[in-house]
């Protein structure tokens, strides 16, 4: 008896169980996730306390914020992997405990902070896990297109058979992204995509996540960055303590008083002299002072 091998992504079998719901796309303005008066605890600790917050499709909304301040957190109840303590999470309409995995898979994409994996697949194999949520639906046969689309846009392409395992920490920030990309759900929830990325590759990725938004996409990403925010949010939230300090577009909220106070650092907010787009300056020892102590005059 013959043995037919095939690229399908290994966890194509566990998504092709039971029935699932397809998503319709979604109209522009609708919440795609909400938290109502949420409340998360790690251990003994409540991180997050009557969170308040609506993601909406086709838009990008940030989370800022301090070291501590829950964004990271906040991002994993949204994404269903962190459970309430009290309140609730909404993803497209419902509570998220009344979706199964799957249909999770369907309507939501996760990048966390970090991207390991145990064995060393090429990073063709790694995007097209994204994938694994739309076998045994009439979109399966987008598999090949959605994945070469998603590897392009990332700018993966050229290392696709290369073991992941070997790549740079940028270069598998990368590929990370191209198969949250490859995976086409409507709501993305990127936790610092940034972080390990040069300037370029900082500016790509936020471009892609306009671009998600511009198509209808809700996107939501843990920045910290303020000048990315700025410059590329339609929304920041601002996280302070557990709780959301100030919400709306980053040109209202941005301000010297606000970011002084959370962050603990006195800063300026000055307008870009082109775009207008808010730049967060910190307002440093040497500025105070004509000439720096310690130097000769």
């Amino acid at each position: 008896m013959g043995v037919t091998t095939t690229r399908a992504n290994p966890l194509t079998r566990l998504f092709a169980r039971g029935r699932r719901t397809v998503p319709a796309r979604p109209v522009p303005g609708a919440a795609l996730a909400e938290a109502v008066g949420l409340h998360v605890r790690l251990g003994q600790r409540e991180v997050l306390s009557g969170i308040e917050l609506t993601a909406r499709a086709g838009e990008v909304l940030a989370l800022v914020g301090p070291n501590g301040a829950g964004k990271s957190t906040l991002l994993g109840a949204l994404a269903a992997d962190l459970p309430a303590a009290a309140g609730e999470v909404r993803i497209d309409g419902r509570p998220v405990g009344d979706w199964s995995a799957p249909d999770l898979a369907l309507r939501r994409s996760v990048l966390p902070q970090s991207a390991a994996l145990s064995f060393p697949f090429p990073v063709e194999d790694v995007v097209r896990m994204g994938r694994a949520p739309w076998s045994g639906t009439p979109f399966a046969d987008a598999d090949e297109e959605a994945v070469a689309t998603a590897m392009t846009a990332a700018e993966v392409t050229e290392f696709a058979a290369r073991p992941f395992s070997a790549l740079s920490g940028g270069e598998r920030a990368r590929v990370a992204l191209a198969r949250v990309l490859a995976q086409r759900a409507p709501l993305l929830l990127l936790d610092e995509p940034t972080a390990a990325l040069d300037l370029r590759h900082q500016e790509l990725v936020l471009r892609i996540c306009r671009e998600r938004a511009a198509a209808g996409d809700a996107v939501v990403i843990v920045l910290h960055d303020l000048g990315l925010a700025a410059a590329h949010a339609d929304r920041a939230a601002v996280l302070h303590d557990g709780r959301i300090a100030a919400d709306g577009p980053p040109a209202e909220v941005f301000g010297d008083a606000l970011l002084s106070r959370v962050y603990r650092q006195p800063v300026e907010v000055l307008p870009h002299p082109r775009t207008g787009a808010p730049l967060v300056v910190p307002v440093r020892a040497a500025d105070n002072a004509r000439i720096p102590r310690g130097l000769p005059s």
